[in-house]
Order: C-alpha cells, then sequence, then structure tokens
C-alpha cells in the first residue's frame, strides 16, 4: 500500500522544483527585457566617413642665391629698399666710402648675409678704392695687409667676392694669398668670374677656402625687361643644377625687378638662401 505521507512529500518537492524552474524562466525573460530596452535607449553613435587629410609639403626645385654689388656707396631710398626685401640675399659691401662700415652694420642688424666686395686690379683703368685694391703688381706682403685691414673695417662680413679684378684674378700668386688668409679667418670666396681666364675658384679650392661662382648677371643690361630674363635664367640654372647664384647690384630697376619677382619665384618652390649655403 501507497503511504499518503510519502505521495504528499513527493508532490511538495515537485510543486518547489516547478517554482524553481519558473523563477528561472522568469529572471531569463526581464534580463533579456532589460537588455533590450537599454539598447533602445541607448544613442547609437554613427561613424562618419572622414576623408584622411593629405598633408602637402613644399619642396623647393632650386636654390637661389643672389649677390647685390657695391653696398656702400650710397644710403638712401635704393638702398633701404633692398633691405626691406623679405628673403634671404647677400650683400657685398665695398670698402673704404662713406657709408660701407654704416651699411655693413645695418645689413647684418636686419639679419642679411654681408661679404666683403674686394676691389681687385682691372686690365683697364677703372675707378678703384685706393686704399683697398689688391693689384697683380704688389708684393704678397702688401696683398696680405690689406686683407687684414678690409677684413677689420668689415668685420660682419662672412666672405668675399671681387669686385671688378679682372687682371688680379688671373693671378694665382694673388689668389693664393688672398686665399690663405681668407682660410686663417674662416671666411668663403665667391669668384664674380669677371673674366674666363680666372684663377680664383681652382686656387680657393686648392687652398681648402669654402667657394663658389657665379652664374649669371642680372643687370648688366639696366633695363628692367633684360634683368627679368636674367632673373628666370638663374631660376632655370637652379631648377637644372639644384641651386644658381645671381649678381646684381644697388640699383632702382634691379629692386623694382625683385620686389615684384622674387614673391612669384617663390610661390612656384624656389628657394633663396644665402650664398653660404652653397658654396662648398
Amino acid at each position: 500500500m501507497t503511504n499518503h505521507k510519502d505521495t504528499g512529500e513527493r508532490q511538495q518537492k515537485f510543486i518547489v522544483f516547478l517554482l524553481f524552474i519558473v523563477l528561472i524562466l522568469i529572471s531569463i525573460v526581464v534580463g533579456t527585457f532589460n537588455k533590450i530596452n537599454l539598447l533602445e535607449k541607448s544613442p547609437v553613435t554613427e561613424l562618419l566617413d572622414i576623408e584622411p587629410i593629405e598633408k602637402t609639403v613644399s619642396v623647393s626645385i632650386g636654390k637661389i642665391a643672389i649677390i647685390i654689388d657695391d653696398f656702400g656707396y650710397r644710403n638712401d631710398a635704393v638702398s633701404e629698399g633692398f633691405l626691406n626685401i623679405e628673403t634671404d640675399l647677400t650683400y657685398a659691401v665695398i670698402p673704404g666710402h662713406e657709408f660701407s662700415q654704416i651699411m655693413s652694420k645695418k645689413a647684418n642688424r636686419l639679419g642679411f648675409e654681408v661679404i666683403i666686395h674686394m676691389p681687385m686690379g682691372t686690365t683697364t683703368p677703372s675707378f678703384g678704392e685706393d686704399e683697398f685694391i689688391i693689384k697683380a703688381s704688389m708684393t704678397s706682403m702688401e696683398i696680405e695687409s690689406r686683407m687684414k685691414k678690409v677684413l677689420q673695417q668689415l668685420p660682419e662680413a662672412v666672405g668675399m667676392n671681387n669686385h671688378q679684378g679682372s687682371k688680379a684674378s688671373t693671378n694665382k700668386r694673388v689668389m693664393n694669398v688672398m686665399g690663405t688668409i681668407l682660410k686663417d679667418h674662416d671666411k668663403y670666396f665667391l669668384d664674380s668670374r669677371t673674366t674666363k681666364k680666372t684663377q680664383a675658384e681652382s686656387t680657393m679650392r686648392l687652398i681648402g677656402v669654402p667657394t663658389g661662382r657665379r652664374h649669371v648677371f642680372l643687370d648688366n643690361n639696366p633695363e628692367e625687361t633684360s634683368i627679368i630674363q636674367q632673373l628666370y635664367s638663374l631660376a632655370e640654372i637652379a631648377k637644372a643644377n639644384g641651386f644658381a647664384v645671381g649678381i646684381g647690384h644697388v640699383k632702382e630697376h634691379t629692386l623694382n625687378v625683385l620686389q615684384r619677382e622674387i614673391p612669384k619665384l617663390k610661390a612656384d618652390n624656389y628657394e633663396f638662401v644665402f650664398i653660404s649655403e652653397v658654396v662648398n
């Protein structure tokens, strides 16, 4: 016979088990509902399609180094105009004149590069600075004395180029003496190449003086149309060779052209640099 007491206990256990299962199912349903509810309430952040920003880097297509010769002859609106050009230009100061030291200091103070525009003997009679001019007929001691004198007068100068000097620059002895002094004072030399027979560049290199050469004279013809043509010829050389050296003078038409054309050349990614950056 079945014990009624045992049967009742089994029924109670079964009911408890069912209640336990029901509670589990309820908790699962409630949890799922809460998750769904949270997802519905949570704002959805959309990822925008952002195009990557391309960084453009200007690459120089050529370095242009320009020397402006004959600083020191004048101190006027034209010379001031050159000093107001916002680009790296090198000013060659000719020694022994009223404004030589004034212009050298002024250019240096404004952050420009200053070199000595050294008067040298020519093949034809011409105006020269008697206290400083170097002639092929001078002794080595005389040349050395004049070199040291000009370096003392223009201490801001970091280098030198020749003013005229066709005859003196063809003389290896003269250039050797000049080069030795420049090397001792840690200066560079830029050969203006006033004659095809120049010995300046080759002699300086043998001594170990940082050296370069002029590629284009900008204003031998003073007309602005010609100066523009020469400037863009200089740019073409810079594009082909990586750099180019031009020489102009403290003249109004040269100033006008540089004021107008330098910004255009910069916009075309030409880089204007001091002479010291292109000598070697």
